[in-house]
């Protein structure tokens, strides 16, 4: 067998040899005490439209060009470009590494001998130097794995920064317009106290009313006036958030003047049996940190063992002449063997660090899954409470407008108490005020469901 026969030879021994690796073989966790979790991580078809299911137009606008200005989401993206660049790297390490090289030397007296004394010589050399680092225990192997664990989870984070965002559009769209709404409401509350202290100031002036009565009503007219600049600095808030999410100046964003809030046409729904847990993205990103943490205990656990590599090179050496032909064809393969015997202590404290930082994310992990499930259910909980607030708070709106109503009449007609029309018009106020809020907070709250969920729930 010729000399290159046995080189390819001798590689592919090598090449067989490096398919084992130390450290322990990932699987992925089934369940969490009782939680199953075999379900992989899927994105969610809904997540970058879910918000959709609202109708709304100036919304969609909104979050359609926060998918591509914001820049969280942008940077976001660039990590996931970055991490599977580092993967392809570390792939790259299982390949044979070379260079091209073309070199010139010049040596005077190139011995002590005393016949070379004087003696100039010249040669060039051409051709590829290589190296090889053969995985003979899978510390390659395992650095890949690592590093493609680790560029799955960037990518899932980029889907996780995109559900945030949205949601945080939706969410400050929903205080913008809850902001317009209490503005409005106030505005036209205090439209309804000034004709009540025209009235008032009416009967005054002609003695059927008090000092008292006009001090009241002047107090309460006030104390509506107040609200309106706490409305206006929500909305410059909401403004300025909005703006920030978007890449754009505050003041720029060119909202239409409805206060209404955006509305379900049909409620949100659990399909029986789906587990949700797999559109989480925060517990698919613990999971593939913990994947990647095993793999750095076999990289760990590698140095525990020789390591071996090739080099050689092939190509020309030549004189003056720089004649390149078979006469001067040249060619060298030289293995070697490193082993970090003297400093074992060190490696296997690198194992332990490894093996300490697994342990820390298999409880990340499991932590996540409760976590995820809290919020899931938290989602759920608080919007019902808020619904329930809501429409309770509706009922006693309504109620406060109709005994004021009545009181009006009966104070028009002479034969009503003043302070029955002002206690039930404070009633009114108070009621249409807390009403506004609660719609704003029921809004928030089912984009906190969508967000929880992933996007993955549905509208019936």
């Amino acid at each position: 067998m010729g000399k290159p026969l046995k080189t390819v030879a001798i590689l592919g021994i090598l090449s067989i040899l490096s398919a084992c690796a130390v450290g322990p073989d990932y699987q992925a966790p089934k369940q969490v005490k009782s939680i199953d979790i075999t379900t992989p991580y899927q994105q969610s078809e809904k997540l970058t439209t879910w918000w959709q299911a609202f109708n709304d137009k100036e919304l969609n606008h909104l979050i359609q060009e926060a998918l591509t200005e914001n820049h969280t989401l942008l940077q976001a993206q660039a990590n996931v470009q970055r991490a599977y660049a580092i993967f392809r790297d570390a792939d790259n390490d299982f390949l044979p590494k070379g260079t091209l090289d073309a070199g010139y030397q010049t040596t005077k007296n190139a011995t002590v001998l005393s016949s070379d004394n004087n003696t100039i010589t010249r040669g060039y050399t051409t051709g590829a130097n290589l190296n090889w680092d053969v995985d003979l225990f899978g510390k390659i192997r395992r650095a890949v794995e690592a590093a493609s664990a680790e560029a799955e989870q960037a990518d899932i984070l980029w889907h996780d920064a995109q559900l945030q965002i949205i949601s945080q559009i939706a969410t400050s769209y929903g205080d913008y317009r809850g902001a317009q709404f209490r503005l409005k409401v106030a505005q036209k509350n205090l439209a309804n106290l000034q004709q009540t202290r025209t009235i008032v100031k009416v009967r005054f002036e002609a003695g059927f009313a008090s000092e008292l009565e006009m001090a009241r009503i002047d107090a309460q007219v006030y104390a509506v006036e107040a609200t309106v600049p706490q409305y206006g600095t929500l909305l410059a808030r909401a403004d300025a958030t909005l703006s920030a999410l978007l890449g754009k100046k505050p003041g720029t964003l060119a909202l239409n003047d409805l206060s209404a809030l955006p509305q379900l046409s049909q409620p949100i729904a659990l399909t029986q049996g789906e587990n949700y847990l797999q559109y989480r993205a925060d517990v698919a990103s613990s999971e593939r940190a913990l994947a990647a943490t095993t793999a750095r205990i076999g990289v760990a656990t590698a140095d525990l063992y020789p390591n071996l590599s090739v080099s050689g090179f092939l190509g020309f050496l030549s004189g003056p002449g720089l004649s390149v032909n078979g006469q001067n064809e040249s060619w060298n393969i030289a293995p070697s063997l490193s082993w970090q015997v003297a400093d074992l202590g060190s490696v296997k404290a690198r194992i332990r660090q490894a093996e300490a930082s697994s342990v820390i994310a298999l409880a990340q992990f499991e932590q996540q899954v409760f976590d995820a499930l809290a919020d899931m259910q938290f989602s759920l909980q608080s919007y019902n409470f808020s619904r329930r607030q809501q429409l309770s708070t509706e009922y006693q709106w309504r109620a406060s407008e109709k005994a004021m109503t009545i009181a009006k009449q009966r104070f028009e007609a002479g034969s009503g108490e003043f302070l029955d029309l002002l206690e039930a018009q404070r009633d009114v106020l108070e009621g249409r005020s807390q009403l506004a809020l609660l719609e704003q907070q029921s809004f928030n709250r089912l984009v906190d469901i969508y967000r929880a969920f992933g996007g993955g729930i549905s509208v019936i």
